[in-house]
This record gives C-alpha cells, sequence and structure tokens, in this order.
C-alpha cells in the first residue's frame, strides 16, 4: 500500500470514528429484524403485493422468494437514461429465471445538465441530488426488499441515488448503467464551432448542426464529464457488475450486464452466500478507491461536492485536503475529453475502468482488500484488463502516466478554499496572475465579452453563485468567451464560488470558493482592478491588495434579482439551509 493512501485511509477512519460507529450501529439493528412477512401487518403487505400476478404473490407471500427492489431515473429527455425504459421488465424476467421477485419501488427526477446550461432551471441542478435522495429513501420506505437495484447514470443521479441507498445501509444494492451513445462529432471539433460562435463566426444554424452530431442518440454523452465520471467511481467501488460503466446500449452484452446485475444483488442478498449491505461495503477503504480512481482519469471537479456527500451518508468524512493529498501521490493514467481528445468509447477501447482499477491496484494506489458486490472482490475488477494499453495517447501504464499527479488541486490563501482541474490546462497557465474583473452573474460577463469590453490580461471573478446564493449553478457558457480569449494569447483565469460542468477544463479555474460570497467570503469584497493569483502549483489563491485596505473594505452587497420562476421557489429552504460546497453542500445535515 502506497503511503500517502494508507496515511489518508487512516486519517479518514480516525477523523470518522464516531460518526461511523454511529452509522454501522444503525445498519447492523436494521440487519437482525425480521422478514417483512413476519414483522409488517398483513395490510401492509396486502398492500405491498397486491399488484404482483398471482404467482408471484404467492412466491413472495408463501414460498418468501428474495424480493428486489428497483429504484429507476427513467425518462426520455435525458439521452443516457433512455435506454431505462425496458429494463423493468427485462429484471423481472431474470429475476423469476431465479425464483425471485422484483417491483419498481418507485421513480427518482432527473435533469439533464446539457438542456438547462445557461438557464434558471440550472439553479435547481446541484440541490435536485438531495431532491433525488429524498426520492430514493421515500421508495425504499416501503421496507420490503430484500435487495435493491438502482437505475441512474447522469450527474446528480448517482450520487443522489448513493446517498438514498446508504440511509438504508442494511439492504443489498448494485448499480446499473445504460452505456454512451456512439461517437458522433469528435467533442474538440464541437468546442472549436462553439468557440467561433462566441465570436460571431458562424451562425445558430451551424452551432445547433455541431451540437446534434455531438449529442445524437441515446446513451450517455461521450466526454468525461460528471455523469461518465460517476461510472469511474462506481467501478471503483465495487458497487457494479465490472465492467459494466461503457458497455452502449441496445446491445447484447449490455442485456447481459443487465442480468448479470440482477443475479448479483440476488448472490449477495441475506439468504445468499455473500450477504454485503451497502452501508458496510462503502467504508473508508471504498471512498478512498473512489477518490483515486477521480483522480486517475481527471474526472469532474464535481465529486469534489457529491462524495463529500456521500462519504457523509456512511458516516465517513473527507474534505478537500484528502483528494489534494492523494492527488499528489496518485499518476493521471488517463487522457479523455476535456483532459486528451479521446471519447469514452475510445477510453473503453483502449482498456477501460478494468485498466485503471489494474494499474492502481498493482501500484499500492487503491486498498486490495475493500469489498465489491463482485464476488473476488475489488480486485476482480482489473480481470479482462489488456496487459497493454490499446491506445498509449489515450491510456498510459503508473509506470509512465501523463502526469506524475492526479488531475484536481486545492487552493487555498487569502480568497478562501477552491479547487482546480489542471489536468486539462496547458501547464503555462497552471499560474495565472492578473487584474480582477468582477461580474455578480455569468450573464454579466457574457454581455461584457459580447460587447468587446474583455480586452487584456484579467483573472475573471464570478460571485455570488455558491449554494445558498442561487444553487451554485454550472457555469459552463463562460468556458467558450474565455478560450476565445485564452487562444487570442490573454492570461485569463475564473475564479468563482459556482460549478463548472465536468466537462469543462481548457481554461484555469479555480471553483467552488468556499466560504462563498453570500456567507461572509472574501470574493465579495474584491474589486475590479485587484490583482488576483491562481497558483495551481503552489496551491494558492491569493488577492494582492494591501493588508490594511483588505481589512477596512466592506463587501459588497447580493444584488440578484429574485429567485423566482422555474420552480426556484420551491428550492428555498434548501438555499437556506445548504452546506458550503466543502461540506457537499448537503441539505439534509
Amino acid at each position: 500500500m502506497h503511503s500517502v493512501v494508507a496515511r489518508v485511509t487512516a486519517r479518514i477512519a480516525q477523523r470518522s470514528a464516531e460518526t461511523r460507529a454511529a452509522y454501522l450501529a444503525g445498519v447492523e439493528a436494521m440487519v437482525q429484524r425480521k422478514p417483512p412477512q413476519d414483522r409488517m401487518g398483513c395490510a401492509n403487505l396486502a398492500h405491498a403485493y397486491a399488484a404482483l400476478p398471482g404467482a408471484e404473490k404467492f412466491k413472495v407471500t408463501v414460498e418468501r422468494a428474495p424480493h428486489i427492489g428497483i429504484v429507476t431515473a427513467y425518462n426520455d429527455m435525458l439521452s443516457a437514461h433512455q435506454p431505462y425504459q425496458g429494463y423493468p421488465a427485462l429484471i423481472k424476467d431474470e429475476a423469476a429465471r431465479h425464483g425471485a421477485t422484483a417491483q419498481v419501488a418507485g421513480g427518482v427526477p432527473a435533469m439533464c445538465d446539457g438542456v438547462t446550461q445557461g438557464t434558471p432551471g440550472m439553479e435547481l441542478s446541484l440541490f435536485s441530488r438531495d431532491t433525488i435522495a429524498m426520492a430514493t429513501a421515500v421508495a425504499l420506505s416501503h421496507d420490503v426488499f430484500d435487495g435493491v437495484l438502482l437505475l441512474g447514470i447522469c450527474d446528480k443521479i448517482v450520487p443522489g441515488l448513493l446517498i438514498g441507498a446508504l440511509h438504508y445501509g442494511h439492504l443489498p444494492c448494485v448499480f446499473v448503467p445504460a452505456g454512451p451513445m456512439g461517437s458522433g462529432l469528435p467533442n474538440k471539433d464541437k468546442a472549436q464551432v462553439r468557440e467561433q460562435y462566441a465570436q460571431g463566426l458562424v451562425g445558430r444554424g451551424e452551432l445547433l448542426a455541431a451540437e446534434s452530431a455531438a449529442y445524437h442518440s441515446p446513451g450517455t454523452c461521450t466526454f468525461y464529464g460528471t455523469a461518465n465520471s460517476n461510472q469511474m467511481l462506481l467501478e471503483a467501488m465495487g458497487l457494479h457488475v465490472h465492467g459494466a460503466a461503457f458497455v452502449p446500449p441496445g446491445s447484447a452484452e449490455r442485456e447481459a450486464f443487465t442480468r448479470q446485475a440482477v443475479r448479483t444483488v440476488l448472490g449477495i442478498g441475506q439468504r445468499g452466500p455473500r450477504f454485503t449491505p451497502i452501508g458496510r461495503l462503502v467504508d473508508e477503504r471504498c471512498i478512498v478507491n473512489a477518490m483515486a480512481a477521480l483522480l486517475a482519469t481527471g474526472g469532474s471537479t464535481n465529486h469534489l461536492i457529491h462524495w463529500v456527500a456521500v462519504a457523509r451518508s456512511a458516516g465517513i468524512l473527507i474534505d478537500w485536503t484528502d483528494f489534494d493529498e492523494l492527488s499528489c501521490a496518485v499518476p493521471l493514467l488517463a487522457r479523455v475529453y476535456p483532459n486528451g481528445d479521446a471519447d469514452v468509447n475510445q477510453f473503453q477501447a483502449a482498456g477501460g475502468p478494468p485498466w485503471v482499477l489494474r494499474e492502481l491496484l498493482n501500484s499500492g494506489l487503491m486498498h486490495t482488500d475493500a469489498g465489491s458486490v463482485n464476488e473476488g472482490g475489488i480486485a476482480s475488477g482489473a480481470r479482462g484488463a489488456p496487459t497493454v494499453s490499446g491506445d498509449l495517447s489515450v491510456l498510459r501504464p503508473a509506470s509512465s502516466p501523463f502526469s506524475p499527479t492526479g488531475g484536481l488541486r486545492l487552493l487555498q490563501g487569502r480568497l478562501g478554499r477552491a479547487v482546480i482541474k489542471v489536468s486539462a490546462v496547458p501547464e503555462d497557465r497552471h499560474v495565472v496572475q492578473a487584474p480582477a474583473r468582477v461580474f455578480d452573474s455569468q450573464e454579466a460577463l457574457l454581455a461584457a465579452f459580447a460587447a468587446g469590453e474583455l480586452q487584456g490580461d484579467m483573472v475573471a471573478v464570478v460571485r455570488f453563485q455558491g449554494p445558498q446564493a442561487n444553487g451554485m449553478p454550472e457555469l459552463h457558457k463562460l468556458t467558450p468567451p474565455l478560450a476565445v480569449l485564452q487562444n487570442q494569447g490573454l492570461r485569463v483565469a475564473l475564479v468563482t464560488d459556482g460549478r463548472m460542468s465536468g466537462a469543462s477544463g481548457k481554461v484555469p479555474a479555480a471553483i467552488h470558493v468556499t466560504p462563498e460570497a453570500l456567507a461572509g467570503g472574501p470574493l465579495a469584497k474584491v474589486r475590479d482592478g485587484d490583482v488576483v493569483r491562481v497558483d495551481a502549483v503552489a496551491g494558492t489563491l491569493d488577492v494582492l491588495v494591501d493588508e490594511a485596505e483588505w481589512a477596512a473594505r466592506e463587501p459588497a452587497p447580493y444584488s440578484h434579482p429574485a429567485q423566482t420562476g422555474f420552480g426556484r421557489e420551491l428550492f428555498h429552504n434548501f438555499r437556506r439551509h445548504a452546506g458550503g460546497a466543502e461540506q457537499g453542500a448537503c441539505t439534509w445535515l
């Protein structure tokens, strides 16, 4: 075991000792209960099984067959989730073949950030994660299941499902992916058209054609953003049938993986040979394995929020210092867009998750003794990995990585604590020092760019974008104009208490700044012209203003318009109670 991985894991375990013990005590108390057929009232059971076919009622009530709950995020608005439409029937068929029964316990909402990017709907995005967690808990509150299959892929859906499932930690759970769409217009070409559109060089028709050629069919988007990072992390945590993440929808292989998920959840049930409730499986080792996989692949910055919340759901306390220390030890093994030119289909062809897991396990950068829903433990995830990379421009061995350190860094200084994704940023842009241009919304920055006002080096400070201000939307619409300025030779960086899309990365961006401006964070004191230094090498985020002057400054007032319409009123209490970004922006603590 690498000394850094061992040290970070031990620190997390010590920090979490009390909360983890309390969590596990609750799990064990639930495990010890009698089966639902013995502890629930007859009316309760009759309601639960009323819609089952007669033969299945007999199975579950008299024969006491294993009963699987399905929690699905199906809708056909998300291309990634559209393939889930037929999954319940397939799952029920496979369950019946093995003497079990299955029911759809409930559905959870699933919004597409690609649809809502840059619109008022994006202000609901982050909080939809906790809504999904609550919906998962509501689905499982029927409390008649022996195991659960969780159908979800995209950005907030997987973290939400996982948080909800961990609140039912006595249940064995398996995630069931649906796979990526086929490769379309290369992501790099799509980004170039976006930059051309931002400059007025192409029209809306050309932009729509490019976007439609990139996003063109059922399946997950092919860049390595939050959705596909979710899949990598679930593989590293042993919560998938190993190898299932990036097999395309509609294929015979995809159906085989889905059927295997049914057999797997039956095998880890309380009456199976390998009882593995999710609350026991997701321990400190499991969480550290997920962190290592994220860093080794240059995954989404959103997980520095989401996985803090996931860990807390299992009584485990992690922070950005843990990520940063691991990043100094875990090498970058993958180049997938936006960290490279390849898409996830090329990543899969080059070796995919099994390659990454094998390299990390063999280098002592993951815990080999961590649990898994798969027989053989987490090490079974490396089975089938090719002996050599199928494409060294996409995947490299740990002995000769793309970078000796991981893709994410912690920044801290007078402006607070923030994270930066360095894996996609050119090395000559890892340090940017320039005058600040301050904006209180992304719309204001876009207007300044359109008006030709941004002509020199700058650090764009976009504040009042945190969880309490407006739900911490992703600011991905800022990437094209800032990239245009960077391509012109200007030294440009972004500093914000908001989020960036998992697909962002070309422009250096210190994001998730905490404390946020609305909560008294230093960003509220920054003024136009202040020199700001973003230094990913030293790990610092500073404003170069005289100390006495800085101390005397009053924070700028929050002038965001009243947040009404588009359902935003319904999330007022979420904003009011949301924790900071480094605390996972949780609304339930």
